[in-house]
């Protein structure tokens, strides 16, 4: 079993797309594995991807959780699994296609070629949105101007969800630091590689909205990301996120 890269899945009545996604990744090279984190899905998705196991019995994987625990807590624990079972390279991914699984190979090249952390940027040029109204846009990129701005990153998809990290920061990096649950939890996670003096490369995506399946964006998501940057720059004053 070649164990190189864990593309970790956070899932939540996923089944329009679970099984797509899956075998969509499952038919790269075999390095890549796939870890999947269920929230408890009312609707099967955990089941399907107990099925799926039979047919791909050394690279896929599964955590079964109780209720809606935050995707913040579901990376962490991928995290965490993925360093104790030996990847090398562990990467974040939406399971509604919005990330193109495609773009997979161009966040570990990225990482091949130096980069500690791979985020795969709607805003660099390159990069686009498709299936996003205006206000949806203009929110999106306002979001990440004003964290730039508050806590200097040099990032300019700040709340990108689709990076590879490679396993050397992780291993550096004190979990328990990471205290927030939504998009606030990407920024974090961005702010402290850059805080801890690891390159952040940008790879320039299309980023299209789900067409399967219901968002999972909430106001409260909203509000933690906004007052959560100025919690992230404070706190950094104060303490290291090196373990």
């Amino acid at each position: 079993m070649n164990i190189e890269s864990l593309v970790i899945i956070p899932t939540y009545n996923e089944i329009e797309n679970i099984e797509m996604m899956i075998i969509k990744v499952m038919s790269f090279p075999d390095f890549f594995h796939v870890l999947i984190i269920d929230d408890g899905s009312p609707d099967g998705t955990a089941k399907k991807v107990k099925e799926l196991q039979n047919q791909f019995t050394e690279r896929l994987h599964l955590i079964e959780r109780s209720g809606k625990l935050g995707l913040g807590t579901a990376y962490l624990k991928g995290f965490e699994w993925g360093l104790e079972s030996g990847y090398q390279y562990l990467y974040e991914m939406d399971c509604d296609f919005s990330h193109n699984p495609d773009d997979l190979i161009r966040l570990r090249e990225a990482i091949l070629n130096g980069a500690d952390v791979a985020v795969g940027s709607r805003y660099i040029k390159g990069g686009d949105v498709k299936n996003w109204d205006t206000k949806r846009i203009i929110l999106s990129k306002g979001a990440s101007l004003y964290t730039r701005l508050i806590t200097g990153l040099p990032v300019y998809d700040t709340t990108a969800g689709f990076v590879c990290y490679k396993k050397a920061f992780l291993e550096n990096l004190d979990f328990k630091k990471i205290v927030f649950k939504g998009y606030a939890f990407q920024i974090q996670m961005k702010f402290a590689a850059y805080s801890l003096g690891y390159k952040i490369k940008e790879i320039p995506i299309t980023f299209k909205d789900r067409e399967l399946g219901t968002s999972k964006l909430s106001s409260n998501i909203i509000k933690e990301a906004i007052f959560g940057v100025l919690k992230i720059k404070w706190d950094s004053f104060f303490n290291s996120y090196k373990k």
